[in-house]
């Protein structure tokens, strides 16, 4: 477990380059869960990267971005394809994996997709969700359960219906009964 305030440091440290170079980005993981809940704790954080206009990869976009800085060092398994930056002021440090927008998330971050949130930008409640739902789909992961059914139940209604897929969110429910009423409150919400 990692103390959320942490996280926030280190994602406020690193949105700044990111920010100061023209990328745009959003963070997404159980910290953004534990923002919300307002927990001291949370183990997952990671950032969400666009490529750029030219098709330049999110992964050498933020490499650039944070070659220059004494506060982070960059880890690349080029055959894992992942992308690690270390935030090295805390100790212990702060590990915050890099996702290519469009691969975890939406394709573009712009103000439909992110959301600011203590001075870090995230990804929206609908985005938030759509992600978490894709990657459980795969990983089955508690972890990521707990997430949706938290987001769902407490902001149902922030929830935009048209960024959740319906078969995903069917299966999800299906295997997680207590999400069912907020399930069914939005689907009723928006006419279905």
């Amino acid at each position: 477990m990692q103390e959320t305030r942490r996280l926030l440091e280190a994602a406020a440290a690193l949105s700044a380059l990111l920010r100061d170079a023209g990328i745009p980005h959003a963070f997404y993981g159980s910290v953004l869960t534990a923002v919300l809940a307002n927990s001291p704790f949370s183990d997952e954080i990671f950032c969400i990267v666009e490529g750029g206009q030219n098709q330049t990869h999110p992964f050498r976009r933020t490499r650039d971005a944070v070659s220059g800085s004494d506060d982070f060092t960059i880890t690349h398994s080029p055959w894992t394809n992942r992308l690690h930056v270390t935030y090295r002021r805390p100790i212990p440090v702060v590990e915050i994996e890099i996702l290519p927008a469009g691969e975890t998330g939406p394709r573009h971050l712009d103000t439909s997709t992110v959301m600011q949130m203590q001075n870090v930008p995230f990804l929206t409640l609908s985005e938030f969700v759509r992600a978490k739902l894709k990657t459980w789909v795969i990983r089955g992961a508690d972890s990521d359960a707990q997430d949706i059914s938290y987001v769902l139940t407490r902001y149902w209604n922030r929830i935009d219906i048209n960024r959740i897929t319906e078969q995903d969110m069917n299966h999800f429910v299906s295997r997680h009964p207590a999400i069912a009423p907020a399930w069914v409150s939005l689907r009723r919400k928006y006419g279905m």
